[in-house]
């Protein structure tokens, strides 16, 4: 599976979770959202397809991961 596709399963299921967290409905599962993002959001393939394509975006060939705080902020700087 190449980053791209990685990345795109992972947005995916995050927003399916998220579409589901905004049905018009009681609430009291927040937790457990949180946690099914965190899993979906922090698999470690993520991570490394994510670091890949920074780095092939920054033209870095130095060969070292970008660290998780760099994709964060990466992520936060990022317009809609």
């Amino acid at each position: 599976m190449s980053d791209e596709d990685i990345a795109l399963k992972a947005v995916s299921a995050a927003q399916e979770i998220l579409e589901e967290y905004l049905e018009p409905r009681p609430r009291s599962n927040e937790r457990m959202i949180l946690d099914r993002l965190v899993e979906v959001l922090g698999q470690s393939d993520l991570f490394v397809a994510v670091s890949r394509r920074m780095q092939r975006a920054n033209g870095a060939s130095s060969g070292r991961p970008v660290s998780k705080s760099a994709i964060r902020s990466a992520g936060a700087c990022a317009g809609p």
